[in-house]
């Protein structure tokens, strides 16, 4: 009782005086004896809108409108805390236009969007810093201009909380820089003007220093021209005066010693983000459903019988006071509820599809073989024709360069060794890690193959890299298109066709003389995160589902275009840069003449109960862990602080460990080949992995006599072997039918 009369205090200096109806134990039972009374004013009010002010039992306090158990509309909430928000809520999320406050006084007014801080807004800091501009997720992004409490001031585009792309920041004291940001600091081109003076450099930068050309002009008109480097072996450059007045006694080191006092404000971080607050408000009631037969994509075979739910607002997880309905009231609210779905005021609460479950999990795929020891090659300088290759004789007893080993003697080939070590130098692959990966003491786990090429496939021990068998015909391709796939992945830092790491053939020798050629790929799926549903996309309809039965589905079947009953929604940056991104690589296969390559997709469910029920967003049904202990659960917390831990961006990337939102479809009974199935308006919070596969099938003749034969027995635009040209349109309509922006 002490609790909550301390809740209403705080509310009082808040909002201002306002009655609260405080319950004590000894008004319980006149609480439960005024039930009936109180449904017909607006306490437990089935979908309908109302007012609604209370002190919770954990101490928090509420006032403004509710809905269905949850606050929705415009209101107040307090928290025990100190937090407090002010504006509109959805469904019991924070949701439109508000204002969050935290005790410390720091203060943000603007957008939310399912909780987070998300669209146009003003965050004011306790010490005075200011932000104005654009959010994502809890993240400044986009446009914006803070003001720091020190008297600096940057105004430019931000990306994920860091200043990126372009920008100028002004410090206290006059000085400024402007020019291309990278995160959070000067990075390519730009340009330094110290106000005490108005010397100048303009040029390119890296990491917050000159780096690169540049040129460094005095007021006086004179100016220095060179190279710039922090090593001053590689610094060099010409000084020309404005008149005659000679040599200058000034060293370019000194450049840097001065820059080094211009710091990047880092500004503050804050404590409890809006989207980590929870409310006191729970479902008490339990579901009962008659168990039905469910295909892959959620399609039943028999009709519902769906129990009514009542609500209990503020009472305890028992359910206590939860009344039975008899006929004549259920035919009443039946009635009222078919009322107000008409008119559009509440959702439909017809009968909707069964609750989807967590796949059973399935074994770790791959069974051990042996592999022959090798270790890292000199490579040498080569360019991108298909003849420079690297041939290395591999003895059983050992030789100068190689180690012995207790396989036959065989020898080892590199195609283009410069190209590949310079794309895994582009990729960020530390040449030892990737080198005990590959030839490291660990055995290769072999998978079985997931196409109809008759490849083999085998995963590395620490499942970063996928080895695959290549047929001669795919070497040719790769060969061919090898120049162009590196510029495009050079050009493109989010690119999402694969990575290639390097392509190499060994040959056995003595009588057999046999060669096998295999291609070093990135296994997409390499994440902290299990994956729960696999899908594999092209867009076409003829042949594209599973063939097991349903009992043999897990968590590693690969599922296809009429198997997936999901539409993914992605935050607004993102979405808008994943089109871009596929527009560009689609461009770039189309070119290359390349066709039935696929998206492959993986979708990790953040929330599922104890039972694997997966849990919708918004449900307030018990929470726990998955069955699945051997990879982390991501909850709404972990990614609040993913998203706010600078150190942690670098596992969030386009295709990559990227938070969104899946919405359940379903298909029509009568369209048997409808490749995305209708909205159903249920969602669930999920991390999704994607990225372009199976890059190497160009439209050759044997192609376009699958799709001369095939064109006579089924529709021609259902079948995946087309002419590149339509199936890169094909793919993308596809693909940007499943993707869209969650608005």
């Amino acid at each position: 009782m002490r609790k909550t009369q301390q809740a209403k205090k705080r509310a009082n200096s808040i909002f201002g005086t306002v009655p609260v109806a405080l319950q004590t134990d000894d008004d319980a039972t006149t609480t439960e004896e005024n039930d009936d009374h109180e449904s017909s004013t607006n306490t437990s009010s089935v979908g309908e809108l109302y007012q609604e002010e209370r002190v919770l039992p954990n101490g928090d306090y509420y006032t403004g409108q509710w809905y269905d158990s949850f606050p929705h509309g415009h209101g107040k909430y307090l928290w025990t805390d100190g937090c407090m928000y002010i504006g509109d809520w959805y469904n019991g999320k924070t949701m439109g236009k508000g204002k969050f406050g935290w005790p410390s006084g720091a203060m943000y007014e603007g957008e939310f969007k399912s909780g987070y801080m998300d669209g146009t807004g003003t965050y004011t800091g306790p010490s005075g810093d200011t932000y104005k501009g654009q959010w994502v997720m809890n993240l400044k992004h986009g446009h914006g201009i803070k003001s720091f409490a020190n008297g600096d001031v940057y105004d430019g585009e931000w990306r994920r909380g860091l200043q990126e792309a372009q920008g100028k920041y002004r410090w206290r004291d006059g000085s400024y820089c402007i020019g291309e940001w990278k995160n959070g600091t000067i990075s390519g081109k730009g340009t330094f003007v110290w106000s005490r003076d108005g010397n100048r450099y303009d040029g390119f930068w890296d990491d917050g220093f000159p780096n690169g050309n540049g040129t460094f002009k005095w007021d006086d008109g004179s100016f220095y021209v060179g190279h710039w480097s922090k090593d001053p072996e590689e610094m060099n450059g010409t000084y020309y005066p404005s008149g005659n007045e000679g040599t200058l006694d000034w060293d370019p080191k000194d450049v840097f010693d001065n820059l080094s006092e211009y710091k990047i404000c880092s500004g503050e971080r804050v404590p409890v983000l809006p989207s980590q607050k929870k409310l006191s408000v729970w479902n008490s009631s339990k579901r009962v459903e008659k168990p039905r037969r469910i295909s892959v994509d959620g399609r039943v075979s028999v009709g519902l019988d769906r129990a009514f739910e009542k609500m209990n607002m503020w009472g305890s997880d028992s359910g206590e006071g939860a009344a039975d309905i008899d006929s004549t009231t259920r035919r009443d609210l039946d009635a009222e509820i078919m009322r107000l779905e008409a008119e559009g005021l509440i959702q439909s609460l017809r009968p909707s599809p069964v609750p989807m479950r967590l796949p059973k999990a399935g074994k770790k795929q791959g069974e051990t073989i042996s592999k022959a020891q090798v270790v890292s090659l000199d490579l040498k300088h080569s360019a991108f024709d298909p003849k420079e290759k690297l041939w290395t004789r591999f003895p059983p007893e050992g030789a100068k360069y190689t180690p012995p080993h207790q396989s036959s003697e065989f020898k080892w080939k590199d195609y283009c060794p410069l190209v590949f070590r310079s794309l895994r130098k582009l990729f960020k692959v530390d040449p030892a890690d990737y080198m005990l990966s590959i030839c490291g003491n660990d055995a290769l786990r072999e998978l079985s193959s997931p196409g109809k090429s008759g490849s083999f496939f085998y995963l590395t021990n620490d499942d970063r890299y996928m080895i695959k068998t290549m047929k001669k015909s795919e070497t040719k391709v790769l060969l061919r298109m090898l120049a162009a796939y590196y510029n495009h992945v050079r050009a493109f830092e989010n690119t999402l066709v694969i990575r290639f790491y390097g392509l190499h053939c060994v040959k056995l020798t003595g009588t057999i003389q046999k060669k096998v050629r295999f291609v070093i790929m990135g296994n997409l799926f390499c994440s902290e995160y299990s994956i729960h549903r696999r899908f594999d996309l092209k867009g076409s309809s003829l042949g594209r589902t599973t063939d097991k039965p349903e009992s043999e589905i897990n968590s590693n079947t690969i599922l296809k275009d009429l198997d997936l009953n999901f539409i993914f929604r992605l935050q607004k940056a993102w979405f808008q840069e994943f089109i871009r991104q596929v527009d560009k690589d689609c461009e770039f296969l189309e070119q290359e003449r390349i066709m039935d390559y696929s998206l492959l997709v993986g979708i990790h469910f953040r929330e599922a109960s104890v039972a694997g029920e997966l849990i919708p967003s918004g449900a307030r049904t018990p929470i726990g862990e998955f069955e699945d202990e051997t990879a982390p659960r991501l909850s709404r917390v972990d990614v609040d602080q993913l998203l706010s831990d600078p150190t942690r961006w670098a596992s969030i990337r386009l295709g990559g460990n990227m938070p969104a939102r899946a919405e359940r479809t379903m298909r029509r009974s009568d369209c048997e080949f409808q490749l995305v199935g209708e909205p159903t308006g249920e969602y669930y919070e999920v991390v999704m992995i994607f990225g372009i596969i199976d890059i190497l099938q160009d439209y050759d003749i044997s192609k376009k006599l699958e799709h001369a034969y095939k064109s006579i027995q089924y529709d021609p635009t259902s079948i995946s072997a087309v002419d590149p040209r339509l199936y890169s349109r094909r793919f993308r309509d596809f693909i940007f039918k499943v993707f869209s922006e969650d608005d």
